[in-house]
């Protein structure tokens, strides 16, 4: 087997490839012969545990061979699929550790219990955190700096990216190519 990517998007976005980065991120990864998967999720609006976890094992396939770039609600997912299941990598974008005082965040499930740090570690073959202080929706001091915290990712900060929804992501391409570069041959 060999190493894929599948990109695990926010909650809101149910046309994936015209949404943020996901689609540029697909196509550019493809382009260089490294497999990815981008489909939309069930549930896209409250992205519930409930429904994401299971999509994200029996559908999209994620496994030992996956490397899940997860974006906001997607990074909480990332997170809670590592609490049980083995993956080649995370890669985590504008992770948050509450529901933020939103009924919406809370109703998705992510958040109804404490973060479960070690197993992710010990599932996931090595993460990556992106995050920016500037972020509009998550504050780097009470959310994004607890998954630092918790994990000790290979962390990208930023001062100037918000919540990471623009149409490209350059250095997220790089990382995620490096990271298919370096890792053996399955």
């Amino acid at each position: 087997m060999s190493l894929r990517v599948v990109i695990v998007p926010g909650n809101g976005c149910d046309a994936v490839f015209n949404a943020n980065w996901y689609g540029w991120l697909y196509h550019e990864l493809n382009k260089k012969g490294i497999t990815c998967e981008l489909r939309s999720m069930p549930d896209p609006y409250v992205a519930r545990e409930s429904a994401w976890i299971p999509f994200m094992h029996d559908e999209l396939k994620c496994d030992h061979t996956t490397i899940i770039v997860g974006h906001s609600s997607g990074a909480e997912a990332a997170m809670r699929y590592c609490e049980t299941y083995k993956v080649k990598g995370i890669v985590l974008v504008s992770a948050c550790v509450t529901d933020l005082g939103d009924a919406n965040e809370r109703a998705s499930g992510y958040y109804s219990r404490p973060w479960e740090w070690e197993k992710i570690r010990a599932n996931a073959g090595f993460i990556v955190q992106f995050g920016s202080t500037d972020d509009p929706f998550l504050s780097w001091d009470e959310e994004q700096s607890k998954v630092v915290e918790g994990l000790s990712p290979e962390l990208y900060k930023f001062e100037d990216r918000g919540h990471f929804m623009t149409g490209v992501f350059h250095e997220l391409l790089d990382l995620v190519v490096k990271k298919v570069q370096e890792s053996p041959k399955l």
